[in-house]
């Protein structure tokens, strides 16, 4: 094993508001506690969560690191008590409850994810927020079957395209929303059947058009607020709803119960930060059977938008508050300070 160096170049919130609040900061590297690993943190996932916990709204968890940051890949450079030193040297990713925005990040074992032959490492540090998120919202959650309809709105976010492609994969006539006509003809180009702009058409009526009026089977959701009567409106019979997050807000107007009883509809939500961690770890043992054969067989793959040096965290989160990427945002600490790495974004990420 490698010495560990005393100090780490880090990303820290100095104070909640505007992206200028994340600044770098050395902080002492961590050491791994009894049931950890300490990884080198090759790349790491910039979430809509992060922007949540910068502004205040999104506190991590008892006993987590106060950094932003909630999925990390790299190479496994420690390991505590009662973990095996095989670990050691390994490339992993990982679902993490904070820290991800570091040289250096703790990780639970149960966690932590192989590398993929053929994945950069910036692909393998997109993958465990948003297709944990898609996994246990669209699959286990909703339960979507063969020949179902699934709708996904944000989706050329990184959770969207991951809810989209395990639609897809699923054998599903999958739709989406989208804010611009560029990024409904890419969600086309992925496999979508229709794709709305909502800031030009009222996805309730298209999709009823598109559906025949048959309506969506399932429905997963970050927008709520203004959404959840609509599409309620818009789901079949026995429709499921799935809230991911409240872009639109965390309160709901003009809901009738009426067609939630006359339909059978389900409207159900999870918030994966918080879930105990024995969820998480079974969570990850699932997507690892079911996703991973996907990945290595080429039928899904991450999708990067822009790569920027760690440093520059504060312009990642500009981005992702302006909506304008597809796709994922991936902080790099071994990038030049000056440089930002915009992918030749294709619709299966290649």
């Amino acid at each position: 094993m490698r010495e560990l160096p005393k100090t780490m170049r880090a990303i820290e919130i100095v104070a909640h508001g505007a992206p200028d609040m994340l600044r770098p900061t050395e902080r002492p590297c961590p050491r791994p506690e009894s049931g950890e690993l300490l990884i080198e943190v090759a790349a790491a996932g910039v979430n809509r969560p992060d922007v949540l916990q910068r502004e205040g709204n999104y506190p991590p968890p008892p006993g987590a690191s106060d950094l932003p940051g909630l999925e990390v890949a790299g190479i496994v450079r420690a390991c505590g008590d009662g973990v095996s030193p095989s670990w050691l040297g390994r490339t992993v990713c990982a679902l993490v409850p904070g820290g991800g925005y570091a040289e250096y990040c703790i990780a639970a074992p149960e966690l932590c994810l192989p590398g993929i032959a053929g994945f950069s490492i910036a692909e393998m540090a997109a993958i465990p927020e948003n297709w944990f998120t898609a996994y246990d919202h669209v699959v286990r959650g909703c339960r979507l079957m063969q020949g179902e309809s699934l709708l996904v709105h944000g989706g050329t976010s990184g959770v969207g395209i991951a809810a989209i492609q395990l639609g897809l994969a699923t054998g599903a006539r999958v739709f989406a929303t989208a804010g611009s006509d560029a990024k409904t003809t890419w969600l086309r180009d992925l496999g979508c059947t229709e794709a709305v702009n909502y800031r030009e058409a009222d996805f309730v009526s298209a999709l009823r058009q598109a559906t025949g009026d048959a309506g969506i089977d399932v429905i997963i959701d970050m927008v709520a607020g203004p959404y959840l009567a609509r599409n309620i409106d818009l789901l079949a019979e026995r429709g499921r709803i799935s809230l991911i997050g409240g872009i639109g807000g965390v309160v709901a107007d003009g809901i009738s119960i009426a067609p939630i009883m006359l339909k059978q509809v389900t409207v159900t939500g999870n918030v994966l930060r918080t879930r105990p961690a024995a969820y998480k770890a079974e969570l990850a043992a699932s997507l690892h059977r079911a996703v991973w054969p996907l990945f290595e067989r080429g039928d899904a793959r991450p999708v990067i938008d822009r790569s920027f040096p760690l440093d520059r965290a504060a312009d990642a989160h500009r981005l992702m508050e302006s909506s304008t990427h597809i796709g994922k945002i991936i902080l790099i600490p071994g990038l030049d300070e000056h440089d930002s790495s915009r992918s030749g974004i294709s619709p299966r990420g290649a």
